[in-house]
């Protein structure tokens, strides 16, 4: 992806001439971009002090051009053809409209003259400048391409009928291989990977059916239809996907994995394979993991508030067990990942043992579970022991040998961070007690356990308040067990509004009035600052419904490809083990009576952190409901 092309020096004469940020603000950011070598323009982003918008619209100002915001875009057939993909590609600039026998062309890049009377001279046109995101950019350059399963089709028709026919049927291995590395299948498998990266999908699934190929990606957890392919080419785009994870493409009766590094828009992405025989086929099965993003902060992942507090306290202490639950595909390791990243300095030694390594972080010990020769998370966990280790991750505890280690590795003065499959927080402690570990043992060395779900984040550009109808506030009641009310004060009425809070996840919320008409309208509840651990913005004004509650829903846009949705974020509920909740344990209480007592000790479940969430905006009350209904 391009980036933007302005000087420091440059930068700073801008953010001084139109006193865009207060100066103690700016010589903070210089002496950062200093000290660390990167561009001023990166530590204001980074920091968030301003966005790319800002700043190129400050830069236009300066050099007496115009921005234009091309973001959401959509450029007409007539106009983006002017300019061939080719050109546009290689100088990282667009044409997006025609006016008066000029071209209008935005580019990152305003001083690149040479090129501007290049594109003059090729396109017999006269061109005016102006500037745009590199996101704006990239989205007309996107549409150059046509609907995927078109593209891929088209290039896979570029081989003859008797080519595809002689792959099809050649019998010798190293034949096949010298055939499917030609370019055609490959590009095909490059497109779709490009696809794949560009709408964030964590998976693509090849799937074998009677007559056609069909290609799913997961996007933000959920499957969707992607394109089908003809049935014809099904051997030879499986036989290019096993030649590039170096697995055996003369084998179909049984499953094999691999993986492959590749690089795709500038990313480099590790993709885990899987193949699996089916009734039509073999089925493949793509992972893709982004190892160029850095580990999220727990606050970036969702966390907040007291469970914030509880996490980060509790990993301060020199030993210990902290605990991630959920099901498959719940964020478990990502949360992991976090913590790690978090705790590793140069002073502590981690090491880790997992199935598979997902990402790789620089200065952990990573070791890979290998079964078919002996190393299990037990025998990985002995061995970690005798190689000086201050924290220990295990990928997940399966057994009672596993368990036991891990148990008595945070007995002996070790970190130890690992997973559970159990539904809740609560759950965790009976399920060690299954798996034949003492009471005692299990109160004395686990400090929290955290249980999570992914639900999905409504799209920031799309989302919209809306007042929910008297039968969903029913719902709603049911539900969430709606049966307390708080006060917020509405700046818009000057009155105080009754809204429903959960029973067990709320008292009656504190007001502090506006002083004067030149307020924020902030408002300052007792158990939001408990709960959230942060002051929260009133919304709007008065809502339809009798209890004057505000929902928020995605209308669907370009972003979010029309769903809503953009992105995932976590709801978490985290149970610290204090002392009544130790003498429980002991006893071998139940996992309903420790979750009765960690609630009456302040704990939120996930159901009431995701309500707190969605009255937010930040997600929606159906996804609360599609993830945490059992």
């Amino acid at each position: 992806m391009e980036k933007i092309k302005i000087k420091d020096g440059v930068l700073k004469d801008i953010m001084e001439t139109y006193r865009t940020l207060p100066d103690e603000t700016l010589k903070k950011a210089l002496k950062e971009a200093e000290n660390t070598g990167k561009p001023l323009y990166e530590v204001l982003i980074d920091n968030r002090v301003l966005t790319e918008k800002d700043i190129l619209n400050d830069y236009a100002r300066y050099l007496k051009l115009s921005f234009v915001d091309l973001e959401d875009k959509q450029i007409p057939k007539s106009i983006l053809q002017k300019l061939p993909e080719k050109i546009a590609k290689k100088y990282g600039v667009v044409v997006f409209d025609e006016e008066s026998g000029f071209l209008k062309v935005a580019t990152l890049d305003p001083l690149d003259f040479q090129t501007f009377q290049f594109i003059e001279k090729q396109l017999n046109y006269k061109v005016k400048v102006y500037i745009a995101t590199a996101r704006g950019i990239n989205n007309v350059l996107d549409q150059y391409k046509g609907e995927l399963s078109t593209e891929v089709t088209k290039v896979i028709q570029e081989e003859s009928e008797e080519h595809k026919k002689e792959e099809i049927e050649l019998e010798s291995p190293e034949k096949m291989k010298e055939i499917i590395q030609e370019a055609p299948i490959a590009k095909a498998i490059n497109i779709i990977l490009e696809y794949a990266v560009k709408t964030r999908a964590s998976d693509i699934h090849v799937e074998p059916r009677e007559d056609y190929v069909h290609v799913r990606y997961r996007i933000d957890g959920i499957l969707r239809d992607t394109m089908t392919l003809p049935k014809e080419i099904l051997s030879s785009l499986i036989s290019r996907i096993k030649i590039m994870a170096n697995l055996r493409i003369d084998e179909h009766r049984i499953p094999q994995d691999g993986r492959i590094k590749v690089d795709v828009d500038g990313k480099k992405i590790a993709i885990r394979i899987s193949t699996l025989p089916i009734m039509d086929g073999e089925k493949v099965v793509m992972r893709l993991l982004d190892e160029s993003t850095k580990a999220a902060t727990l606050e970036e992942l969702g966390f907040k508030g007291m469970a914030l507090e509880i996490v980060k306290r509790n990993l301060k202490r020199p030993h210990g067990m902290t605990l991630v639950t959920g099901p498959t595909g719940s964020g478990k390791s990502t949360t992991l990942y976090s913590i790690l990243s978090g705790l590793n300095t140069i002073g502590v030694n981690i090491s880790t043992v997992e199935d598979p390594v997902e990402y790789r972080i620089s200065g952990v010990n990573q070791t890979q579970v290998n079964p078919k020769v002996g190393m299990t998370f037990a025998t990985g966990l002995r061995a970690l022991l005798r190689q000086d280790p201050d924290i220990i991750m295990v990928g997940e505890i399966r057994d009672n040998e596993t368990a036991e280690m891990a148990v008595h590795s945070a007995l002996t003065g070790h970190i130890v961070l690992s997973t559970l499959h159990t539904n809740n927080a609560s759950g965790a402690l009976p399920r060690l007690l299954d798996m034949g570990i003492e009471p005692f043992l299990i109160a004395s060395t686990v400090n929290t356990v955290i249980a999570q779900r992914l639900v999905r984040r409504l799209c920031p550009y799309c989302k919209e308040e809306f007042s929910p109808s008297e039968e969903m506030i029913k719902d709603l009641k049911k539900e969430f067990n709606l049966s307390k009310s708080f006060l917020t004060f509405d700046k818009a009425e000057g009155e105080r509004k009754e809204i429903p809070a959960s029973a067990t996840g709320f008292k009656e919320r504190k007001i502090m009035p506006p002083k004067n008409d030149d307020s924020s309208g902030k408002q300052t509840p007792e158990d939001i600052d408990k709960f959230q651990g942060k002051k929260e913005e009133k919304k709007s004004a008065p809502s339809a419904n009798s209890m004057n509650l505000l929902l928020y829903r995605g209308k669907g846009c370009n972003r979010c490809d029309g769903g809503g949705y953009l992105g995932r974020m976590g709801i978490y509920e985290v149970l610290e083990i204090n002392d009544e909740i130790g003498d429980l344990i002991v006893k071998r209480a139940s996992t309903e009576e420790i979750q009765d007592v960690a609630i009456r000790n302040g704990m939120l479940t996930m159901h009431q952190d995701g309500f707190i969430k969605a009255l937010e905006g930040l997600t929606s009350l159906e996804e609360i409901l599609r993830v945490t209904k059992e």
